[in-house]
């Protein structure tokens, strides 16, 4: 006698064995990609935390040194009278360098800065990415060859109304040159002028 051969399995239950098994992987799969995503790369809320960290912290002036002479320890000396210099004449044909602006000693923060200078604050974001990679947000920052100076690095410094170094006088003027639209240069605002920074690296 013969034993009947098993019989197979119906394709509808093959294919719900199947799905089962899929659904359980891909339910690992995801579990995961969400126990591994903090250890990845920051998160859109860690930028966002730094940027507004960035913005709103407080400017401090670099110390003045103190010139001071202390005489309980200083010894005396005699001091004897100059004498008096050659003038020197300048060549008419060379040209004066214009005197560099005071630096800037007041506070505030970047985006107090940016406030006073009628920024949008759509455009904060914008602003802080060129203005950290061109200045660190230093108001004092000066470029020695070439002399641009500022939040945003003016060429030449002189062309900026006020003081150059003045954070909220270098703002103004930036943002008039970024909201310029000419053939050749059409920023037509801070958003263009980012665009533009990010293709050539440059201001």
């Amino acid at each position: 006698m013969t034993s009947a051969p098993a019989a197979k399995p119906r394709p509808a239950i093959l294919w719900a064995r199947a799905r089962g098994v899929l659904a359980g992987t891909a339910a690992i799969g995801f579990l995961a990609i969400a126990v591994a995503a903090p250890f990845t790369g920051p998160t859109r809320a860690a930028a966002e935390v730094e940027f507004y960290e960035r913005i709103h912290q407080q400017f401090v002036p670099e110390d003045v040194e103190n010139d001071a002479i202390n005489l309980a320890i200083s010894p005396s000396v005699k001091i004897e009278k100059p004498k008096p210099e050659p003038q020197v004449v300048s060549d008419p044909e060379t040209p004066a360098s214009p005197p560099s602006p005071p630096k800037y000693t007041g506070g505030g923060s970047p985006a107090e800065w940016m406030a006073a200078a009628g920024i949008a604050e759509s455009d904060w974001g914008y602003v802080d990415y060129i203005v950290t990679r061109e200045s660190g947000w230093n108001p004092n920052a000066m470029n020695a060859s070439s002399g641009a100076c500022g939040l945003v690095q003016a060429l030449p410094c002189s062309k900026v109304p006020g003081n150059g170094l003045d954070p909220v006088d270098n703002l103004k003027w930036a943002t008039s040159y970024a909201n310029t639209c000419v053939p050749g240069r059409m920023y037509c605002g801070w958003k263009g002028a980012y665009d533009f920074w990010v293709a050539n690296h440059w201001w």
